[in-house]
C-alpha cells in the first residue's frame, strides 16, 4: 500500500494550547550512509544497493497501510506503481537495522519531470505517477515522494525524520531541482467534511499549522503549497465499498470511511461510488 507521504510524529510535546505536536530535530541524513548518534546500528539503503531488501519492503508497506488498502485501487497506483518502484530501484530506501539486516522504515520516490512548485495540479499523488510512468525515457528534473511507511513496533523513534530528510539528499545526490509530496495530513481523518484548503488553513496558538504531519514538514524546511484535492482517485461499484465499510449503503449520497480524509460519494443510481483523497501539496529545495 502506498499514499502520498504519510509519516508519524517522532517526539510529542503539549503546546500551551493543549495540542499536541511533534518536534523535528537532528541532521540531513544521505542514502547509503550511516546514521550516527543513538542510531548509528542504522544504514540507509536503496533496493539498488541491496536487492533482497524489495521482499521485506513490500511486506513493512502492505502491513503499514492494509486498513486504507482501497487506496491502491486508484488507476495509476494499481496500472502503474509497481512497476515504477522496479524501473527505480535506486529511489527506493530502506532504514536498516544492522543487527537484523531487516528495514524498519521504507520510502518510495520516483523521478520525474515537473515545471516547478507553483504549477502543481490537483490531482496530486496521481499524478506524479503518471507522469512518472508516460516520461520515463525523459530527463527529469525533480523527485516525486510518494510513500514512507514505518511498522507499528517502529514508530515515533524518529525513523519517519530520517527517511524523509534521506528523500531530500537523495535529490541533490541526482541532481534534481527539489522534492515535490503531496502530504497526507495525519489527523485530517478525524473532520471528513471540513474541505481540505479550509483545513490546511488551520493554525494552532502559535501560528503554525493545526495539523501535526503538516507541521512537521514546515519545522523541517518544507513549504505548504496548496491542496491537491483529488490526490488519489477511486471509482469502484458499490458493492466494492460495502465490502470495505463493513456496511450497507441504503440512499445516496456522502458517507465517512475509517480511516478516510473525505466522505467516500456513493451513487445508488448508478451503483458506484467515487473517493477522492485530498493532499497538501509540500515542496523542498535541493
Amino acid at each position: 500500500m502506498a499514499i502520498a507521504i504519510r509519516l508519524n510524529p517522532i517526539k510529542v510535546k503539549k503546546g500551551a494550547s493543549g495540542v499536541s505536536y511533534p518536534e523535528w530535530v537532528g541532521p540531513l541524513y544521505s542514502p547509503m550512509t550511516q546514521v550516527p548518534g543513538k542510531q548509528a546500528n542504522l544504514i540507509v539503503r536503496s533496493w539498488a544497493d541491496a536487492p533482497h531488501l524489495k521482499r521485506a519492503a513490500l511486506a513493512i508497506d502492505q502491513a503499514a497501510w492494509s486498513k486504507l488498502g482501497y487506496l491502491s485501487y486508484s488507476r495509476s497506483h494499481y496500472e502503474y506503481y509497481a512497476e515504477l518502484l522496479d524501473t527505480y530501484p535506486e529511489y527506493q530506501l530502506c532504514l536498516v537495522d544492522n543487527e537484523s539486516n531487516y528495514p524498519v522504515a521504507v520510502a518510495n520516490s520516483v523521478p520525474f519531470i515537473c515545471s516547478g512548485p507553483d504549477d502543481l495540479p490537483p490531482e496530486g499523488w496521481d499524478w506524479v505517477v503518471e507522469t512518472a510512468a508516460r516520461n520515463k525515457d525523459g530527463s527529469p528534473n525533480m523527485l516525486g515522494g510518494l510513500a514512507i511507511s514505518v511498522p507499528v513496533v517502529h514508530r515515533l523513534k524518529g525513523y519517519a525524520r530520517v527517511m524523509i530528510r534521506s528523500l531530500v539528499d537523495l535529490a541533490k545526490s541526482k541532481g534534481l531541482d527539489g522534492v515535490v509530496v503531496p502530504v497526507r495530513p495525519s489527523s485530517k481523518a478525524r473532520h471528513p467534511w471540513v474541505p481540505i484548503a479550509d483545513y490546511m488553513a488551520w493554525t494552532d496558538d502559535n501560528g503554525r499549522p493545526y495539523d501535526p504531519w503538516l507541521r512537521s514538514h514546515v519545522l523541517a524546511g518544507g513549504k505548504l503549497i496548496g491542496p491537491c484535492e483529488r490526490s488519489m482517485v477511486v471509482h469502484e461499484p458499490v458493492s466494492f465499498w460495502e465490502n470495505w465499510s463493513k456496511e450497507r449503503f441504503e440512499r445516496s449520497g456522502g458517507y465517512a470511511l475509517e480511516g478516510a480524509l473525505a466522505p467516500v460519494e456513493i451513487d445508488l443510481e448508478n451503483r458506484s461510488g467515487t473517493y477522492e483523497e485530498p493532499n497538501v501539496w509540500v515542496w523542498y529545495a535541493a
